[in-house]
């Protein structure tokens, strides 16, 4: 390992193979680390189903939100202090922890000896401790590339890095749903192999090369960060619960509780970081303009992206694949497949637009990528509910090009425009606004679907059901619960009328033909299409407004050096040396 060197000292160059020893190592982690983020969404069914617990029953909905949620909730969170504690013992040392502790905890999440309530807290504790694991890894990626790679190379390889994670993402929906059909067990078996071998493999071929700034651990920012993030987010999760018979629970106490706290422990994070020698988040940071505006562009962009993920996951599994004949059960592993354009545009448009913007400017290339991301809100606006698959998917490809040239440029400049020293910390702030996007997402783009449902589904299912013989106590029943009920059973591949039906043994009185009606692929689709659809326009427009004030952010983003000149800049507050910058 290399000595320490002052935190003012030229870099060393970047060395010619190592370069791409330390790109190819950090895209396996991080290519890793996002799929588990995302596979158990699609193999949830699979998952409840091999510990033998109901997640729709009531009093289990905490078990369904926190296997989906618990993941990105605690990276969130994490992101920024592992950063900043890569900046001061070693980005390269957080990040070959991180792999060690994810491949454990992917070890033991796959040996769940449990059953029940219990074998779900196994698998959400242990979900956790991946998340650890995780979030070491993508706070530090990113600051060991930037220490890796000359200037002239390197959006090119951040936006390799950037754009693995965001397909990974969407790859991880397809491996969920092939491997659940095999095993539930085998969507955590995966990990353990692929990260014993990148554990082994990073602590024989990574070193420190990058600036380090020894200091002290920040306890104070530390724990107001933590208890605040983790407090504002949980509660904004639990935001899309019913409470008090209404059909989302902002109303609910420990929720509105939740949010205050968490904001008050935010703003006193905020006070005690202008006040500490050595902060662990670096508000400094924020007066460089290009920092400042690329986080803003891609919380936004997060925000838009994991709102969309959701609502092309139901509208495909609740909707359009039973509409085509697909069983309700084979729809999980069908979404993952038809969605597949989206993750082909991030791997088109990703290392394309970081191999240009090297040369020419990331201003540009993000900016017109989010511009196309709006584009194809809108153009999904306009999709009837039973939409053509060649549009539908041509839209997808739009949608994931220009979040392929937005992503890379973005992350490249934003790297790229704090000082040398600051970057384990810039890549944990950088994390931490796409993770929180995401989190963020789920609670805003629910609670404005679970609204639009709850205007007029209701009454849809009512008239619906008692059309097909169901007594009118019973329809009355089923169109009285919480449309999130109705949500989840489609989100998890499960026949909602079978679902909905089935605790009141209704299904088996009515005439053979009534059940084979209700039953069937078209029946429930049909009746939602049009409440959904109403939903769905209010969750794309939000969607596209975002993107626009996100590229909007993009733009503004100022002035800065193309690649080609790895100086560090002079402060914190953003400014360069005095010789005149080429606009990008």
């Amino acid at each position: 390992m290399n000595a320490r060197r002052p935190s003012g000292a030229a870099e060393p160059v970047p060395g010619g193979r190592y370069k791409w020893v330390a790109l190819s190592n950090t895209t396996m982690g991080v290519l890793i680390a996002t799929i588990d983020s995302s596979i158990v969404i699609i193999s949830l069914p699979a998952i409840f189903r091999g510990i033998g617990l109901d997640p729709l029953a009531p009093g289990n909905i905490g078990y369904l939100l926190w296997m989906m949620l618990g993941y990105i909730l605690v990276s969130a969170v994490l992101v920024v202090a592992l950063g900043r504690l890569g900046d001061m013992f070693g980005r390269v040392r957080m990040y070959n922890v991180g792999f060690a502790i994810f491949s454990c905890a992917s070890l033991a999440l796959s040996l769940d000896p449990l059953k029940g309530g219990a074998g779900a807290l196994w698998l959400i504790g242990f979900r956790v401790v991946q998340a650890v694991g995780g979030a070491m890894l993508t706070a530090n990626s990113a600051a060991i590339l930037t220490d890796a790679f000359p200037a002239e190379q390197r959006g090119m390889a951040l936006g390799i890095n950037q754009i693995t994670a965001l397909a990974g993402q969407f790859l991880g929906l397809l491996a969920g749903g092939l491997l659940a059909a095999i095993d539930w067990r085998a969507v955590f078996w995966v990990s353990v192999p692929i990260g014993v071998v990148g554990t082994f493999w990073s602590y024989r071929s990574l070193r420190e090369i990058g600036s380090r700034k020894p200091g002290r651990i920040d306890w104070i920012g530390n724990l107001t960060f933590s208890a605040g993030a983790g407090a504002l987010l949980a509660a904004i999760t639990y935001g899309i619960q019913p409470y008090g018979g209404r059909s989302t629970g902002w109303t609910n106490p420990w929720v509105l509780g939740g949010l205050g706290v968490g904001v008050a422990l935010l703003a006193a994070f905020c006070i005690a970081e202008t006040r500490i020698a050595e902060p662990m988040f670096q508000l400094g940071l924020f007066r460089i303009r290009a920092f400042a505006a690329g986080n803003l562009a891609s919380l936004l962009t997060s925000i838009a992206r994991g709102g969309m993920q959701f609502m092309l996951i139901i509208w495909l599994q609740g909707i359009w694949l039973p509409l085509h004949g697909y069983d309700f059960e084979r729809t999980p592993l069908w979404a993952g497949i038809f969605m597949l354009p989206l993750t082909v545009g991030f791997l088109i448009g990703g290392p394309t637009s970081g191999y240009l913007s090297d040369r020419f400017g990331a201003r540009l290339f993000s900016t017109t990528g989010l511009l196309l991301v709006a584009a194809a809100f809108v153009g999904l606006l306009a999709l009837p509910v039973d939409f053509p698959y060649p549009a539908f998917a041509a839209l997808l490809l739009l949608s994931g090009l220009g979040q392929g040239m937005f992503s890379a440029p973005n992350t490249s400049a934003i790297m790229g425009s704090v000082p040398p020293e600051q970057r384990g910390a810039a890549s944990g702030m950088r994390s931490t606004f796409q993770n929180s996007g995401t989190a963020l997402s789920i609670g805003l783009f629910f609670s404005l679907m679970i609204s639009g449902l709850a205007g007029s589904l209701p009454h849809a299912l009512n008239s619906g059901l008692q059309a097909q013989g169901v007594p009118a106590s019973t329809a009355a029943q089923v169109a009285g619960l919480p449309p999130v009920s109705t949500l989840f059973a489609t989100f998890l591949g499960n026949n909602p009328i079978s679902h909905l039906l089935g605790p009141s043994g209704v299904l088996h009185t009515l005439p053979a033909h009534n059940v084979q009606t209700l039953t069937g692929t078209r029946f429930f689709p049909q009746l939602v299409s049009g409440p959904f659809h109403q939903g769905l326009v209010t969750v794309f427009t939000v969607a596209a407004v975002m993107a626009l004030v996100g590229a909007a952010a993009s733009a503004l983003r100022g002035r800065h050096d193309k690649a080609g000149s790895d100086r560090p800049t002079d402060s914190v507050k953003g400014r360069q040396p005095s010789r005149k910058a080429p606009s990008s």
